[in-house]
């Protein structure tokens, strides 16, 4: 019985020596990013390919200059870039020819890929200007959460909508996060219909964030996904309600809409890089009193996902991070 005994008392105090070690991990990789907000390149430029000239490279802070910028995150992406960047052209430039007030611009964001994706994005540049069509190179992997957030800091739209390279939401949708802004920007902060007409109402100057969802989809998912893409799914489901609270049924959707005054709050301020920046997105929208509007999405699986087990334990180590990071306030938040 003694020797029982012994063995529990040794196994709880490896348990609390590991439980120590995590803890004291988490809460020194939170310090070291407290500042990972603030790495904005202030001289940043896009390439001409056409003339070969230096483009300086607009800043979130600047006044808005465009209707509606589209920012692309991409990574290893050659084979399903073209085919979405060329539906989603073909369709700003439709709706641009109807409406000459709908200005766009596409900035693809090549996250250090190792195959021909930059090729691939610089020959859409030449095809459809650099003044539509802008590509920011990273220069090695920095994750989808840095690449967006590069994106987002360097656009000129009134409204910024991240979507994904492979095509899964038909660019379509848009137009459903963009009238629910524009409705509930007349309804929550003017009160009237007159908005519409307002020479002086400008969407750009409101907060406001849309995230397109998939859970009216979520039976249909859990019968034909993997089993360990369901598991992933579920279980991260219950950490995000922990870590972040409730709100938005799907944070994982990477087709999300802000004007530039939200887009300005958020990713000056956001420091995951990787898997888990959609819930800090939410996070930091609860912290400001930015009204998020979840809207279901057309959404199809498009085979080639980075997705996979490996991902739930990067997927914890960043919820801890940012739980740690903002609940001791080693991460500061700036308005």
């Amino acid at each position: 019985m003694g020797f029982l005994w012994t063995v529990a008392e040794v196994l709880v105090a490896l348990i609390l020596i590991i439980i120590s070690f995590l803890l004291t991990a988490i809460v020194a990789e939170a310090y070291r990013r407290r500042h990972n907000n603030s790495h904005v390149d202030t001289h940043a430029i896009f390439e001409d390919p056409n003339s070969l000239k230096q483009v300086p490279c607009p800043h979130i802070n600047d006044p808005a200059e465009k209707y509606i910028s589209l920012v692309i995150p991409a990574f290893n992406e050659e084979y399903r870039l073209p085919g979405a960047l060329d539906e989603t052209i073909n369709y700003l430039k439709h709706r641009a020819a109807k409406d000459k007030s709908f200005t766009y611009e596409v900035v693809i964001v090549d996250d250090g890929s190792a195959d021909a994706t930059k090729q691939v994005a610089f020959d859409f540049v030449k095809k459809y200007t650099v003044d539509n069509v802008r590509v920011i190179l990273l220069g090695r992997n920095h994750g989808k959460g840095e690449a967006i957030r590069k994106g987002m800091l360097h656009s000129r739209g009134e409204l910024l909508l991240m979507l994904d390279a492979d095509g899964a939401t038909k660019v379509t949708d848009l137009e459903k996060l963009e009238n629910q802004i524009h409705a509930v920007a007349r309804k929550e902060f003017l009160l009237g219909e007159s908005a519409a007409t307002d020479s002086s109402f400008r969407i750009s100057d409101i907060p406001l964030a849309a995230f397109g969802s998939r859970a009216h989809l979520e039976e249909k998912a859990l019968a034909t996904r993997k089993w360990y893409r369901n598991f992933l799914m579920k279980g991260f489901h219950l950490v995000v309600l922990l870590t972040a609270g409730s709100g938005i049924r799907d944070t994982q959707c990477g087709f999300k809409m802000f004007t530039r005054a939200a887009a300005r709050k958020l990713f000056t301020n956001i420091r995951l890089k990787r898997w888990c920046f959609d819930v800090e997105l939410i996070f930091l929208c609860k912290w400001f009193g930015i009204p998020m509007i979840e809207i279901s999405v057309n959404w199809s699986e498009i085979p080639g996902s980075k997705v996979n087990l490996l991902s739930i334990p990067n997927m914890l180590w960043e919820l801890a991070l940012m739980s740690v990071g903002y609940r001791t306030r080693i991460w500061k938040i700036s308005s």
